[in-house]
């Protein structure tokens, strides 16, 4: 075979495929049909179980079935998408209507997953097989090939409930996501009658009947003067509150009973929600609230707050819909594939597609129920006129040599090789012209039908096909005869089906809340080497002193409403509030730094820490293993930003050394190449944070500053603080104290 290659440019071939891929991920696979409301793994997964025979009378049967049967049929993708959409389909807290009836463990509302498909038994929901499956046998909707072209699969359900809306729809495709809240279907039917015998209506008018989303898990949506923008337009906000009672206890205390959750606190959510609570306890943001534990069951959700007496109920209530989950925000995107394109949808617009798509399956339906009854009319009109010359059909019949004979002469009155009795049955034999599909019946009718009483049904059978022919005419021909037909199916879904709404729609006022300050207590921060931060009671501290500074490398005393510096080698601060530490007892952990600030262990080192309140009236001494120092007064990095540059670095440089320091100190500087250098603090000047200092020091080649030591209270010092005025050096002890005070930017003396 002759090598063919094709020459293109690289950048054109990855962008058609790129797009290809794009639109294959919008189309089949992340975002629902507007027709049918279901995305192509959920459609495919109920087709399979309606070919599979799985109905909601009959028994249920295993999960593991059903995935293997779809995913070697229709949906080629992996077991656990097609798994997963069945367990949503199953899930009474997700969708707003069920269309999957399970059978075991198929998940919790507080998150826990479902048990694995070998376990779990399903089979279809009684609406799921009446407004979604019912027709397929009347050829309403177009089949197409499965992936391997062994199958037909249909190409949408002929869904008769507008279940985008009732359901909603969550997904995100390449470059877009939709997120599409579910409606009560009561509602959304109201809304889809009106709207067919009125297509005038407009979005707001429409909203006289869909009241606002209905979620499963209830709620109160409480921005409803929003909504009408949001389905003018597809996209928008809606803040969801949970549903808090208040029960009162013996003693005059009182407690907060949370029934309904936000739609969005789903799953693991739930159990935030709690740890938040206790957070806003431990960090004092409230005193009220003395214990909180979560009772819920099967039966519905039960979240119990205890309150002390005489609790303030409705600042804990606003405090919680302020400061955590429970009052939420549910971004609406309303994005559905409709003519085989997204589109971002209004309400009007999804109500409209569905109507449109009714009459269409409606028309198709009809006309094929009336080309039934044609034939059928056309064979029954035979059978009568044969029973009124069955006499001759019957001499016919005797005298032919085999069945095709006989069917010429009952259609064409081709009479000749036919055995008669008389000319005159010839003559007659020869004026007869049946249909093909008539003679078929005749030849095949059993002589039974020739009794009185079966002519008489065939009559009255006859008579229905025509009132029958006639009615499927006037719906076909007439669009009110149609949308009356449209409409009383509708209303008996309705009937059947509708649930009341769970979700309140309000309008309340943005929450304003008066936060109470916690008290100013004296606290100790503990931070230990690998980088974990607490904060403990001066008490525990004391208590605990020799342990907490033996293990700890920075013990700070402060307040608990104060601010820490954080200082790193790369000339970073950090700022930490110590509100946001974790306060607790002598023997926690703690929470590493990284977690509480800007700074990142991986990139920099911590130099010192200090409480902002400390630093404010004094001076900060800098040096760099470059010898460049600098004293900077500490108001400079009383800032509101939680990270800024403490100073300026030359490549290649870092911070060695930060102390605050006094007029009276002086300064010890110690290089790699074991030079020491004494410095009065005076000859350091005083500089913004912005500079670069001065030199401190004279280096030699491939030098540089190692250690410095602050040495307090002028010359005649006997101890200095970092960390003792004696060191060793090469074997040999030196005082720090004895060294001669020598002149900024010399080189020192070598040890």
């Amino acid at each position: 075979m002759e090598e063919q290659i094709i020459r293109t440019e690289y950048s054109e071939l990855m962008q058609k495929n790129y797009i290809d891929y794009a639109m294959s991920v919008i189309v089949s696979r992340a975002l629902p049909d507007v027709r049918d409301g279901l995305k192509p793994v959920q459609r495919r997964t109920l087709y399979d179980m309606y070919e599979l025979g799985i109905r909601y009378d009959k028994p249920y049967r295993k999960s593991a079935r059903i995935v293997g049967d779809t995913m070697g049929k229709y949906h080629p993708h992996g077991d656990s998408s097609i798994y997963g959409a069945l367990v949503v389909m199953a899930q009474d807290f997700k969708m707003g209507t069920v269309l999957v009836d399970g059978h075991g463990n198929f998940g919790s509302i507080e998150g826990d997953g479902a048990a694995a498909m070998r376990y779990t038994e399903a089979r279809l929901a009684r609406i799921t097989q009446e407004a979604f499956l019912s027709d397929l046998d009347k050829g309403v909707v177009n089949f197409v090939p499965n992936f391997d072209e062994t199958e037909k699969e249909p190409e949408v359900l002929p869904a008769r409930v507008p279940n985008l809306l009732i359901n909603g729809s969550e997904g995100i495709a390449v470059g877009m996501a939709t997120s599409i809240p579910p409606h009560n279907l009561g509602e959304v039917i109201d809304a889809v009658i009106a709207l067919i015998r009125n297509d005038a209506l407009t979005n707001e008018q429409l909203m006289k009947y869909v009241k606002g989303p209905d979620f499963p898990t209830g709620g109160i949506i409480v921005n409803k003067k929003d909504l009408p923008e949001i389905y003018r337009t597809g996209t928008g906000k809606i803040k969801i509150r949970g549903r808090v009672e208040v029960e009162e206890e013996k003693g005059g205390k009182q407690r907060l009973v949370i029934t309904q959750i936000p739609y969005p606190m789903l799953g693991a959510n739930i159990g935030k929600f709690l740890n938040d609570v206790a957070d806003l306890v431990e960090s004092k943001k409230t005193t009220d609230i003395t214990d909180i534990s979560n009772q819920s069951s099967k039966e519905g959700i039960r979240i119990v707050i205890e309150l002390k007496k005489g609790a303030d109920v409705q600042a804990v209530k606003n405090l919680l819909f302020k400061k955590t989950r429970l009052q939420d925000t549910y971004g609406v995107n309303m994005l559905a594939v409709s003519d085989g394109r997204p589109e971002t949808l209004s309400l009007k617009a999804i109500l409209e597609h569905h109507i449109d798509f009714q009459f269409e399956i409606a028309t198709k339906k009809y006309q094929n129920l009336l080309e039934a009854e044609n034939k059928k009319r056309e064979i029954q009109e035979g059978l009568i006129r044969a029973c009124d010359v069955i006499d001759l059909i019957i001499e016919i019949l005797r005298g032919s040599r085999d069945r095709e004979m006989a069917k010429k002469c009952l259609v064409y009155g081709i009479t000749d090789g036919i055995k008669f009795k008389t000319k005159k049955s010839q003559a007659q034999a020869a004026r007869l012209n049946f249909t093909q599909s008539q003679a078929d019946a005749i030849l095949e009718m059993r002589l039974y039908k020739l009794i009185g009483l079966e002519i008489d049904a065939l009559m009255n059978e006859h008579e229905k096909t025509l009132a029958n022919i006639a009615r499927y005419r006037d719906i076909l021909d007439n669009y009110d005869s149609m949308a009356q037909v449209i409409v009383e199916e509708l209303k008996e879904y309705k009937k059947e089906f509708a649930v009341p709404r769970k979700t309140q729609v309000t309008d309340e006022d943005d929450i304003i809340i008066e936060e109470k300050q916690p008290e100013d207590f004296p606290v100790v921060f503990l931070m230990d080497r690998f980088g974990y931060a607490r904060t403990v009671d001066e008490s525990v501290y004391e208590k605990n002193q020799e342990a907490a500074d033996s293990e700890n490398i920075y013990v700070i005393h402060a307040m608990n409403s104060e601010k820490l510096c954080v200082f790193t080698d790369s000339g970073q601060q950090h700022l930490l509030k110590l509100s946001d530490v974790p306060y607790g007892k002598f023997r926690d952990k703690g929470t590493p730094i990284d977690n509480l600030c800007n700074y990142d262990s991986k990139k920099e080192t911590f130099i010192q820490v200090f409480a902002l309140k400390q630093i404010l009236d004094t001076e900060l001494l800098f040096v760099t293993k470059t010898g460049m120092a600098k004293r900077v007064s500490g108001s400079e990095f009383d800032v509101s930003r939680r990270t800024i540059q403490s100073t300026r670095l030359a490549d290649g440089d870092e911070i060695v050394f930060i102390r605050m320091a006094d007029e009276k100190d002086q300064i010890v500087l110690r290089t790699k190449m074991s030079y020491l250098l004494r410095l009065k603090v005076t000859d350091i000047p005083v500089q913004k944070k912005a500079a670069a200092g001065v030199h401190a020091i004279r280096l030699g080649d491939s030098d540089e500053v190692e250690e410095c030591y602050l040495l307090t209270g002028g010359t005649d010092l006997g101890t200095g603080t970092d960390p003792a005025s004696e060191i060793e050096m090469n074997g040999k002890k030196v005082a720090l104290n004895r060294l001669r005070i020598a002149g900024r930017g010399t080189r020192g003396t070598k040890r």
